[in-house]
């Protein structure tokens, strides 16, 4: 399988690529500055350079061209301001479904976060509300495309700590609390061998099923 994931020097996008290479899957990830390449060689995946800021859907699509999966995983990333979460955050997860769409796969997997199915309450931080709009702006936007197999997960409060392998993934509410990034990663990867998953919101923390069989739950 050839997998496209945007965002590709990320924390969970390299954990994705590592995963996906070292089970025989075709990585492409797509990274904004050219000396990103050599982390993203070492995880077993094939750097694309591309500024999905400034990249038309054009540019974008010629490298998915062939591709049978594409996953969002891009942000603006801790210390980006207000303006930055709406032109990646939002603007960007929406030029790469475009591009997707128009390069035909269907397959489509967007990272998003826990609290963007809720309009921020009052006090939140002004940068950290944004944050959850554009999410929030992202993902319906994915969500009202006919052209694609998408599944949306919403991860809790992310940890760098190692994976367990188990979580709890629901397509309702799991309340608050934290994943590593390594389980995100996994949930990742699990989700785009299930196909049955479409159509689905998730909300993911850490918990007591390994990632394989919460997936497969889902799916009855």
């Amino acid at each position: 399988m050839r997998i496209v994931i945007a965002g590709g020097h990320g924390r969970i996008a390299l954990r994705l690529e590592r995963l996906l290479a070292g089970r025989g899957d075709e990585v492409a990830g797509i990274v904004r500055r050219p000396e990103q390449a050599g982390d993203l060689l070492a995880a077993g995946a094939e750097p694309v350079v591309a500024d999905l800021e400034s990249a038309s859907v054009g540019d974008i699509c010629r490298h998915l061209e062939g591709a049978d999966a594409a996953v969002f995983a891009a942000g603006a990333g801790p210390g980006s301001g207000i303006e930055r979460k709406d032109t990646v955050d939002r603007a960007a997860a929406g030029l790469f479904a475009d591009a997707a769409e128009a390069a035909g796969v269907r397959r489509f997997v967007i990272v998003s976060s826990m609290g963007a199915d809720r309009e921020p309450p009052p006090g939140t931080d002004p940068v950290f509300a944004a944050y959850l709009r554009a999410k929030a702006a992202a993902d319906e936007d994915v969500r009202a495309r006919a052209g694609l197999d998408w599944t949306v997960l919403r991860p809790g409060r992310l940890t760098d700590d190692p994976g367990t392998g188990l979580v709890e993934l629901s397509a309702g509410t799991t309340g608050r609390g934290e994943v590593s990034r390594d389980d995100v990663a996994a949930a990742l990867a699990a989700l785009l061998d299930a196909p049955g998953t479409a159509g689905l919101t998730l909300e993911l923390i850490g918990g007591g099923t390994p990632v394989t069989e919460a997936v497969r739950a889902l799916t009855g």
